[in-house]
């Protein structure tokens, strides 16, 4: 089974690291200045600025 790459408000963050905002089950919505924030691991995600989003890892090149 995979890792979740989507959470919810008040989930705890499985790794430490940056995370954005996402649109409505999809990661290609176009969303103006998402919110980001760093979490470090068992942090709890903050509320969305939209009840449906949600928190998606940003990718680190």
């Amino acid at each position: 089974m995979g890792e979740r790459t989507e959470f919810n408000p008040g989930d705890k963050a499985p790794n430490n690291g940056e995370y954005m905002e996402v649109g409505e089950d999809s990661f290609h919505m176009n969303i103006e200045n998402p919110q980001h924030v760093t979490l470090e691991k068992g942090e709890k995600f903050p509320q969305t600025t939209n009840e449906d989003r949600k928190w998606k890892k940003v990718k680190q090149f």
